[in-house]
């Protein structure tokens, strides 16, 4: 018996015999820009933890309260407790909101709470029988074709300072616009400048300097670097226009006071913080519609 072996032979193609080195791969995209505010912007709801030691101590300065003050003290203290645990968040509240035209002292959280009772119910539907006080009686947006505001409304709160909790937009939006002001205030000095709001006392204005109406010494716009939103007056006209697309509301206090001298104008309004370019360049044409309504001046932010 013959066994025959037979060796096998293996042999390598050019292609197997070349090693190739792969290119790294390449880099992450960077982040995309901050949307957060400058401060953080929140309303705490009412809360209050009870721990078996607290609801022990609760239970004793009672007892104790009832047998030292008496029984009808006892109650009223009972009663004013939820009341002042109300008027400390409140005012946390408040303070949380970050600077603006009222002092950040419980003085002036006493005022907005007196102003708070003068306050517009419905900021989404324009003043009725507001006076033009213009040379056109018409507004500019209108004829514009303004889209609307996709998405839903941000969520604003507030009075004296007035901000959005979301929706703040990207904060290289809120920069350009900034430079946009800053470059029409230098481009026409005799016509317009750049300065701390008037308004608020913090923030970036714009004013006009002849300006034909005002809210306060030729102020056009502020913007707030908290939350990126702002505020302006319009035109009656192009009040109805934002209000109906969704670019803004009317602040709290836009309305004609019947015994009270309100703080700011009637045509008073805020306009939400834009969230990419498209919506910069809208922001632009209501803020020219704002320096159109001031001065009767025509100018250009983009």
């Amino acid at each position: 018996m013959s066994v025959t072996i037979a060796s096998a032979t293996s042999t390598l193609t050019p292609e197997q015999d070349v090693v190739t080195l792969q290119p790294p791969p390449p880099p992450p995209p960077p982040p995309p820009p901050s949307s957060s505010p400058s401060y953080q912007l929140h309303q705490k709801p009412i809360s209050v933890t009870l721990t078996g030691s607290s609801i022990f101590t609760l239970s004793a300065a009672l007892l104790i309260s009832i047998h030292c003050l008496g029984s009808t003290l006892t109650e009223w203290l009972i009663l004013l407790t939820p009341l002042l645990v109300l008027v400390h968040n409140d005012y946390e509240n408040f303070l949380s909101l970050g600077p603006g035209g009222t002092s950040p002292t419980f003085y002036g959280y006493l005022q907005i709470s007196w102003w708070r009772l003068w306050a517009l119910r419905d900021p989404f539907t324009p003043p009725a029988h507001l006076a033009v006080n213009h040379a056109s009686p018409s507004g500019m947006l209108r004829s514009q074709n303004l889209p609307y505001r996709s998405g839903p409304r941000p969520r604003v709160v507030g009075i004296a300072p007035q901000r959005q909790l979301d929706q703040h937009g990207a904060r290289n939006s809120y920069q350009t616009l900034r430079r946009a002001m800053v470059k029409l205030g230098n481009g026409s000095p005799l016509k317009f400048g750049t300065e701390r709001s008037c308004v608020e006392k913090h923030g970036l204005a714009l004013f006009a300097k002849h300006a034909l109406r005002t809210n306060c010494q030729g102020e056009i716009v502020h913007v707030h670097d908290s939350d990126h939103s702002m505020h302006m007056c319009l035109h009656p006209d192009d009040i109805a226009e934002v209000l109906a697309k969704g670019w803004g509301q009317m602040h709290p206090l836009a309305r004609k006071g019947w015994f009270l001298q309100m703080p700011v104008a009637a045509n008073f309004v805020m306009i939400y913080a834009p969230r990419n370019e498209q919506e910069l360049q809208i922001v632009y044409r209501i803020i020219e519609a704002a320096i159109w309504y001031i001065s009767e001046e025509k100018a250009s932010l983009s």
